[in-house]
C-alpha cells in the first residue's frame, strides 16, 4: 500500500512538470511570433544547405 502512495505522488509531480513545459513553450513560441523571429531553425537548415552544396 506504500508504494501505491508514493507512486501517485510522482505522477502527480510529472504532470505538473510536463504542463509547466507545455505552458514555457507556448510562451516561447508566442514572443518569437510576436517579434517575428520564427524562423531561426530555417535559417541554420539553410545555411548548412549552403555549405554542402559548395562542397558538392
Amino acid at each position: 500500500m506504500e508504494k501505491r502512495k508514493k507512486r501517485s505522488n510522482t505522477s502527480v509531480w510529472l504532470v505538473a512538470g510536463v504542463a509547466v513545459l507545455i505552458i514555457l513553450l507556448i510562451v516561447w513560441l508566442t514572443v518569437a511570433d510576436l517579434w517575428g523571429d520564427t524562423d531561426v531553425a530555417a535559417r541554420a537548415v539553410m545555411k548548412g544547405v549552403e555549405n554542402f552544396n559548395m562542397l558538392s
